[in-house]
C-alpha cells in the first residue's frame, strides 16, 4: 500500500469512506425484518477494517471485509437503493488510491464487477448496480487521488531540497579534503625521507645529519604555512559570489529569490558570506519556503538579512546558527533570529 503522507489527508480519506456508507446504512435502518442488524453488522466490519487499513494495517483486512459485507448487506434494504452497489464502488474507488502497480485498476474494475454479480442476484437487475459503483468509484478517484498526488510531489520536492543541502556539504567537503591532501601529500612524504635519511647518517656523517634534519623542519613548516593559507583561503570566500551562488540553488529548488546588495570586502564579506551559507541551508532543510529575500546595506554597520516563509518548526537555535553567532561575535558584531507566523528572519549586523 501507497504511503499516506499527511494527516490531514487521512482524515479527508475517512470522510470520503463514511460518505460513501451514508445511502446503504439508510437502506439497512429502512428494512422492516430483524435482519437490518446483519447489515448493520457489515456496514460496522467494513468501516472498521478501512480504519484499520488507512492506518497501515494488512489491505487482506479491508478485502475480506468487504467480501463478508456481501452476504450481511445485499439481501437487506429496499431493492431501489441498490443497497450493496454503494460499498461495491467504495472498494472500487480506493483500490488505486490504496494499491500500486496495474493491480490498482484491475482491483478497482472487480470491484465494479462484483457490484455487478450481487445486483444480479439480488434484484436481476446488474447495471444498476454497475453504474451506481461506477460513479461512486470514480467520484473517489477524483476527490482524493488529486490531493494525494500532489502529497506525493510534495513529498518528493521536500527530499529533493534535502539531498541537494547534503550533496552541497559533501562537495565542499571533498574539496577541502582535496587541497589539503594535494597540500601535504608531497611534503610529508619529503619530510618523512629527510628524517630517515638524517637518522641513518647520524653516527657516519653527523654535519650532514644536522643539514637534513634542518631542511625537515623547514619543510615542516613550510607545510604548517601552506595549510594555513588554504585554511584562510578557504574561509575568505566572495560574498557577491556566495549571494549569487545562493540565489542559483534556491532558483533550482523552486524557491524565488530576490537579492538587494550592496558592495562589502573584506572581512566583513567574509562573515556576512559564512552566514548566508547557514541561511541558505536552513531554508532549504528546516522550511517549506517559496520565497527568500536577501538585503545586505552599508551604513553606520554591515546589515544583512534573510528572510523566508515557509518556517514550520518552532524558533530553536541550532549548532549552525550558534556557529554563526560565535563567529560574528568574535568579530564584534550580532546574529539575531525571529519568527512571525510562519516567516524566518535571521539579521547578521557586523560594525565598519
Amino acid at each position: 500500500m501507497n504511503d499516506l503522507p499527511h494527516t490531514a489527508l487521512r482524515g479527508a480519506l475517512h470522510l470520503l469512506w463514511m460518505s460513501s456508507l451514508v445511502v446503504p446504512l439508510v437502506s439497512v435502518l429502512r428494512e422492516p425484518s430483524g435482519l437490518r442488524w446483519l447489515g448493520v453488522l457489515g456496514l460496522l466490519v467494513v468501516a472498521v477494517a478501512f480504519a484499520v487499513t488507512l492506518r497501515g494495517g494488512p489491505l487482506w483486512v479491508l478485502v475480506a471485509a468487504v467480501a463478508v459485507s456481501i452476504p450481511l448487506v445485499a439481501p437487506v434494504g429496499p431493492d431501489e437503493l441498490s443497497t450493496w452497489a454503494w460499498i461495491g464502488g467504495a472498494a472500487a474507488g480506493f483500490a488505486p488510491l490504496l494499491l500500486s502497480g496495474p493491480w490498482r485498476w484491475l482491483a478497482a474494475i472487480g470491484g465494479v464487477v462484483v457490484s455487478g454479480l450481487v445486483g444480479f442476484f439480488v434484484t436481476r437487475d446488474h447495471t444498476t448496480y454497475q453504474m451506481i459503483a461506477a460513479s461512486v468509484g470514480l467520484t473517489i478517484i477524483a476527490m482524493a487521488g488529486l490531493p494525494m498526488w500532489f502529497a506525493g510531489l510534495l513529498g518528493q520536492a521536500r527530499a529533493g531540497r534535502e539531498a541537494q543541502a547534503e550533496l552541497a556539504v559533501s562537495e565542499e567537503r571533498l574539496r577541502f579534503a582535496r587541497d589539503v591532501h594535494d597540500l601535504l601529500g608531497h611534503r610529508l612524504t619529503v619530510i618523512a625521507l629527510k628524517a630517515e635519511l638524517a637518522g641513518r647518517l647520524a653516527s657516519s656523517d653527523p654535519s650532514r645529519s644536522a643539514a637534513e634534519a634542518f631542511e625537515a623542519q623547514r619543510l615542516a613548516s613550510s607545510a604548517l604555512e601552506e595549510v594555513r593559507d588554504a585554511v584562510h583561503g578557504y574561509r575568505a570566500v566572495d560574498l557577491a559570489g556566495q549571494i549569487e551562488a545562493v540565489r542559483n540553488v534556491l532558483q533550482e529548488a523552486g524557491i524565488r529569490c530576490t537579492v538587494t546588495s550592496a558592495d562589502v570586502s573584506g572581512e566583513h564579506a567574509t562573515q556576512l558570506a559564512l552566514a548566508l551559507r547557514e541561511a541558505c541551508t536552513n531554508v532549504l532543510r528546516h522550511s517549506h519556503a517559496t520565497w527568500c529575500m536577501i538585503d545586505v546595506s552599508v551604513g553606520s554597520e554591515v546589515r544583512m538579512t534573510v528572510t523566508n516563509d515557509g518556517a514550520e518548526k518552532p524558533l530553536a537555535e541550532g549548532n549552525g546558527i550558534r556557529g554563526v553567532r560565535d563567529r560574528v561575535a568574535a568579530a564584534g558584531g550580532q546574529v539575531s533570529a525571529e519568527k512571525s507566523g510562519d516567516v524566518f528572519t535571521l539579521q547578521v549586523v557586523v560594525p565598519t
